[in-house]
């Protein structure tokens, strides 16, 4: 057996950018994600909009996938699934998730914490039509997360759908949809020289937010 390691302690560098100061951030957390993201994107961050997004399951084991951001407003995070993949059965036994952001880029991390509610239908209708016909038709071929032996059986059931719906809009699978995450707390991180990085965590408190600087 080959024995493979890394000693890795001395691969690093310095995050130098603006310190981030209490005063800097909005008494909104919504407002200052929107913030943060719009400038993540303006930059053309690769993929600003790609989080991960951790569920647990019946025994507590934590799991780990990135997905994308599709909506985000007071009312929460959206994302889409199959929903009958490991995270959408994991939130079903147990919602508390957590999401990631990470924007090297700029040195930035954003945590949301929080529980994952299903998306309304409509809602789920309404994103669906706007999706590229292929990825549409993608939706339709992936029992996400179950074994498969080639990846040709995933191209012959594409063609396969893509036949069966020649003609006309491309229906929306009944085993496809969104999940809205409703923040308990969002953290702020903006990376600094030293490792001494700035930290805010926002907490809901009823309907408003409590904010707190915490040690790197």
């Amino acid at each position: 057996m080959n024995d493979i390691s890394a000693d890795l302690a001395d691969l690093r560098r310095e995050y130098r950018n603006q310190p981030l100061h209490r005063v800097d951030l909005d008494p909104n957390p919504i407002v200052q994600f929107d913030r943060w993201f719009k400038q993540a994107t303006e930059i053309e961050a690769m993929d600003a909009n790609a989080m991960s997004i951790a569920t647990a399951d019946d025994d507590g084991q934590p799991s780990l996938r990135t997905v994308l951001l599709k909506y985000y407003g007071e009312d929460g995070f959206v994302f889409y699934t199959n929903l009958g993949s490991r995270k959408a059965a994991e939130i079903k036994s147990n919602p508390k998730v957590a999401l990631l952001f990470y924007w090297h880029e700029l040195h930035r991390q954003i945590k949301i914490v929080g529980t994952a509610h299903r998306n309304s239908l409509a809602a789920d209708a309404k994103y669906f039509m706007r999706r590229p016909r292929e990825s549409q038709l993608g939706a339709w071929v992936s029992q996400q997360s179950s074994l498969i032996t080639a990846r040709s059986v995933l191209e012959e059931k594409f063609a396969e759908m893509k036949d069966r719906f020649a003609h006309g809009e491309v229906p929306l699978p009944d085993f496809w949809g969104g999940y809205r995450v409703e923040a308990q707390s969002i953290e702020f991180w903006q990376g600094r020289e030293n490792r001494l990085h700035d930290r805010f965590r926002f907490d809901r408190d009823g309907s408003g937010w409590n904010v707190g600087r915490l040690a790197p």
